[in-house]
């Protein structure tokens, strides 16, 4: 198999280069991920949109949007994505031992987010298909029918770049190595 492209603003395609000026705008380069979906318009645009949205329009604050998106990508066996977002925590002050935790794929000390974490693994797992019993645990939790949705919603972004991760074997970024991951043998998620 031919080694997908890392496209930068030379290389994308001509429909990719305003996804990719965006990607450059508010990262301050282009990382690989988005590099390899400038390949394809739409996913490149795709991508970008549905995370602004997760990020600008759910009712989940930093922690908790970081619970969903690393939770997905440690289910999916994601090592781009774990590193990603260990790494984007960490600039949004999510405490250590959540993201140790989410890392390991261990319980999270905080039990509403434990909440979200294990709903989440929940849809990943089940593809949607999840209880009447996990949906009411998950509200009791403190969270609102809306969070369901937005578990989905947070869930379909990550599997998006999980899944071209996986195809393009994506390398990761410079800024990211420190936090190289690999599933742990012993996880118990």
């Amino acid at each position: 198999m031919a080694p997908f492209p890392i496209h930068d603003l030379d290389t994308a395609p001509q429909a990719s280069r305003d996804s990719l000026q965006a990607a450059k705008q508010a990262f301050g380069g282009i990382p690989n991920l988005i590099g390899v979906l400038g390949a394809s318009p739409a996913a490149a645009k795709a991508y970008l949109e549905l995370g602004r949205t997760f990020d600008e329009l759910t009712a989940f604050d930093a922690a908790e949007r970081q619970v969903v998106l690393i939770s997905t990508s440690f289910e999916n066996e994601c090592t781009y994505c774990v590193a990603a977002h260990t790494a984007i925590s960490g600039m949004q002050k999510v405490p250590e031992d959540v993201v140790t935790a989410l890392r390991n794929g261990t319980p999270l000390p905080n039990e509403k987010l434990e909440a979200l974490r294990s709903f989440t693994l929940q849809v990943v797992r089940r593809r949607g298909n999840v209880s009447g019993e996990d949906v009411s645990a998950f509200l009791a939790a403190g969270y609102e029918q809306r969070h369901v949705l937005e578990v989905v919603l947070g869930v379909a972004f990550k599997t998006l770049s999980n899944y071209a991760n996986h195809l393009a074997r994506t390398p990761l970024d410079k800024n990211f190595q420190p936090f190289a991951w690999t599933r742990p043998v012993a996880a118990v998620a």
